[in-house]
Formats: C-alpha cells, sequence, structure tokens
C-alpha cells in the first residue's frame, strides 16, 4: 500500500491531520506525541504511513519517522492490540519510556494509555521484549539528559536472556570509576558466572 504521504497539512485535529498531495486530503491519524510537532504550514511535511483496511473502515497511520512506524507495527501484531489501542499508547508513552516499560517488565506504564488493561500490558510485555532488546538499546533508550551506561548494561544483559533482577544485581556489584557500557557488561557477566 502506502508507504508514505507528501504534502502539506491543510487540517489538524484532536488525533489527526488531513493531508493534501496532488489535490486529494488524506485523512492520517497520528499519535499525540507527534501531532504536537505538526502544524498547518505551507511546509511540506512525509509522514510513514500504515493503511489498515477492515470490512467496513479504512483508515492511515502516520508516524514522523521510520522507527515510530516499527514500533506500531509491532504492537498491532500483539494478539488483542488493534491499531487504536496502539496509537493510543504511543500518545501516553514516547518511544524511549515505551521501550523501557517493555524491557523492565512496567506493566503499570503501559496501563497509562487509555483502553489498555493489565493483562493487555502484559500480553504486550511478553511477546514484544525479545523485539524490542537491542534495537531498543542502542536508538531509544539512551538518553542525553542522563549518565545511562548502567542501565543500558543492565538491558543488554537482559538482552541475553538474564532477568531483569538477575542483571540488575550484577551491574549493582559492579565496583570501579565511570566504566562504559561494554566494561559494564563485562563485569556484570562475570559478576553472573561466579553465581
Amino acid at each position: 500500500m502506502f508507504a508514505y504521504i507528501r504534502g502539506k497539512i491543510t487540517f489538524q485535529f484532536e488525533n489527526r491531520v488531513i493531508i493534501e498531495t496532488g489535490g486529494i486530503g488524506y485523512e492520517v491519524f497520528v499519535a499525540e506525541n507527534e501531532l504536537t510537532k505538526l502544524s498547518c504550514s505551507n511546509d511540506e511535511i512525509l509522514l510513514f504511513t500504515k493503511m489498515i483496511i477492515k470490512e467496513d473502515d479504512v483508515n492511515i497511520y502516520g508516524f514522523l519517522n521510520r522507527e515510530s512506524l516499527d514500533i506500531f507495527l509491532k504492537l498491532i501484531s500483539v494478539n488483542g492490540v488493534g491499531a487504536k489501542a496502539a496509537i493510543s499508547i504511543l500518545s501516553a508513552l514516547p518511544i524511549e519510556e515505551l521501550i523501557k516499560a517493555i524491557l523492565f517488565e512496567e506493566t503499570e506504564k503501559l496501563t497509562k494509555a487509555q483502553g489498555i488493561g493489565k493483562k493487555i500490558a502484559q500480553r504486550i510485555i511478553l511477546e514484544l521484549k525479545d523485539k524490542v532488546g537491542i534495537k531498543g538499546i542502542s536508538e531509544y533508550v539512551i538518553s542525553k539528559n542522563e549518565s545511562n551506561e548502567k542501565e543500558e548494561a543492565i538491558i543488554g544483559l537482559m538482552s541475553l536472556g538474564y532477568t531483569k533482577f538477575e542483571a540488575s544485581q550484577a551491574i549493582i556489584s559492579v565496583i570501579g570509576e565511570k566504566l562504559t557500557t561494554e566494561e559494564y557488561i563485562k563485569q556484570g557477566l562475570k559478576n553472573l558466572l561466579r553465581r
């Protein structure tokens, strides 16, 4: 179907925009976090899109980058999570927070999204934990505002199959000055192998 739409925003609503291209206005649903970055102007924008066709409905969902689209596709792959629920999750949590919530099994963060109960949140974590691991570490979890080497190392160990508790204990017990993420992971693995 459509890979992306490039055009001008002619109307903006609470959860969607109308993008005009080639004389046609396309209604595109957008997560609130991304909607706030858009505005009606003469500037052309590009939204990566996913068209979802149901028996009685056709909707287009738009994203500012491929990473957001990728997370959306992962979310809708979970049994019981439809497109509107996925947009609700992306509206409630920035991508990096969503990745952390999945990796650290923080069900309560996912239930902040409208229409997402505890069972669905647990299913999302169960089904996506292995799918967001390495990509989550490298592209989303790193924050410029804090020193994340220990946090990244914990996530790295979790992606190797250790539980959050095991990984946290192994990294917390690492003694040393400012280490790199790789050094924390190496030391953490040594601690885990000693047990």
